[in-house]
């Protein structure tokens, strides 16, 4: 089955063809480690987990780098403002990288909670100093930087092709309708490749260069450490949509200008999560993050399956309503992969052509840029197979698990104990605060169950409870 992955370049399903039979090179563009990574995050790194999954499962070697930004990273993203590490450093009185390494700590952990396969590579800006500085120079010396009070920039107006990918109309762009105006700035689309340190203060992070003290842009790193892992010209580069008119543009005229070829073959981004009408944020109080979702009695498994309901280039809607759902959902998957596990089948499957039909019905639909809700929609369907022993079925199930990556192989049968009639009692009262849609205090319920080590998930009938 060949695969077709939505290029964002040129907007349309393409059919995969790497660049070497042997080795697929794909790049990913990580976490700043300068605060917790929130769900709407970790949708990001699991649609490239699938990814790096399918080519796995369709046979392929990948050689995959994902970095993590610990440097250079300002709090606009049109090199304007304090760096995001810096300032986090500041506001705890930390060194950077205590700060880097607490949260990618944090960040590796989470990813593993929610089974993700890790890269072969996790680089960072601050070990790669020297081939940020040799890029800015292959630059410069092709004509494409100038110098301005406060940085080496890149003249967008030297490469023709700028914003290609985003498909930006530069002639139409307003003053101040990407980045803020700078007077010292030729175009408006100009970006940072190295920022001075600011006169009489000296930054906790910042390194010596050919054109002063200072540190890298944002955008350079992906553009050295992509080079330097992966060579000039890579397979797969994937990240968000919101890096696709600036970081991801940027990166493309960086390197394309300096390597002299093409940088990428396949670009692919994932949507949002939809949290409502607002951003994500700390301040509005709904920065929810995995420890968020375990403390409220979720398994990071729950949130997998609800993520593998929606196609990546999707928006997702999120609400604990939903994520109920989902958890009931993958409930449900457990006990179905626990029941096949006690039957006993005499024989085997009569007419094995059709388990080879369900093998390919669900290569086809992961092999369909990723489709991940009807690839699910495959396995409840051989899961409600008559003609194909519990063996067989488990056996397939297992290998497409290898995909979904919801780990039904370590399922195991939870031994009941007693519930108190407390917390029966406590969790009738959440039924009925959530039927009169108050879920504030359903979600207070929820924690207090919690807090005296019992766990609740809702099911269609009602709901179960479950010792911690």
């Amino acid at each position: 089955m060949k695969l077709k992955l939505f290029n964002t370049l040129t907007r349309k399903k393409e059919e995969f063809i790497p660049i070497n039979k042997d080795e697929v090179s794909m790049y990913s563009c990580g976490p700043t480690v300068y605060n917790y990574m929130h769900i709407g995050n970790l949708r990001t790194f699991f649609f490239e987990d699938i990814l790096l999954r399918v080519l796995k499962y369709d046979g392929f070697n990948v050689k995959y780098v994902m970095n993590i930004t610990d440097i250079g990273h300002l709090v606009s993203d049109s090199d304007e403002g304090e760096d995001k590490m810096e300032q986090s450093a500041k506001e705890s009185g930390k060194k950077v990288s205590e700060i880097a390494g607490y949260y990618t700590d944090v960040f590796k952990r989470d990813v593993d909670l929610l089974n993700v396969i890790p890269p072969l590579y996790y680089p960072k800006p601050t070990e790669y100093i020297d081939e940020q500085i040799a890029m800015i120079k292959c630059l410069e010396e092709k004509g494409f930087t100038y110098v301005t009070s406060d940085g080496v920039y890149y003249d967008t107006s030297k490469f023709p092709d700028y914003g290609k990918m985003a498909r930006l109309d530069i002639k139409g762009l307003q003053e101040g309708a990407r980045i803020e105006y700078s007077e010292e700035k030729k175009n408006i689309t100009d970006f940072a490749l190295w920022k001075f340190s600011p006169k009489n203060e000296k930054r906790l992070s910042e390194w010596n260069s050919p054109w002063g003290i200072g540190f890298p842009g944002w955008h350079i790193e992906c553009s050295a450490m992509s080079k330097a892992l992966l060579g000039n010209h890579i397979d797969i580069h994937c990240g968000g949509i919101d890096h696709i008119p600036v970081h991801h543009t940027n990166e493309i005229a960086q390197s394309e200008a300096c390597n002299g070829e093409k940088f990428v073959n396949y670009w692919l981004h994932g949507e949002f999560l939809d949290m409502g009408n607002e951003k994500m944020s700390k301040s509005l109080g709904n920065f929810i993050t995995m420890q968020t979702l375990i403390d409220k009695g979720y398994s990071p498994m729950d949130y997998r399956y609800f993520l593998l309901m929606a196609h990546y280039r999707k928006k997702l809607k999120f609400t604990f309503e939903a994520l109920d759902a989902a958890a009931s959902g993958y409930k449900n998957l457990s006990q179905r992969i626990l029941k096949l596990k006690t039957e006993i089948d005499s024989g085997n499957t009569f007419d094995k052509s059709l388990i080879e039909t369900y093998r390919e019905r669900f290569s086809a639909k992961i092999n369909d840029d990723l489709n991940m809700p009807e690839a699910m929609s495959v396995i409840w369907e051989l899961l409600k197979e008559e003609k194909i022993t519990s063996a067989d079925k488990l056996e397939l199930i297992y290998e497409f698990d290898k995909v979904t990556g919801l780990r039904l192989n370590e399922i195991k049968e939870e031994i009941p104990s007693e519930i108190p009639e407390e917390i029966q009692k406590l969790a009738v009262k959440r039924i009925d605060a959530k039927k009169k849609k108050d879920f504030k205090l359903a979600d207070e319920i929820r924690s207090l169950i919690k807090e005296k080590g019992y766990e609740i998930a809702d099911t269609k009938d009602g709901f179960t409870l479950k010792k911690i």
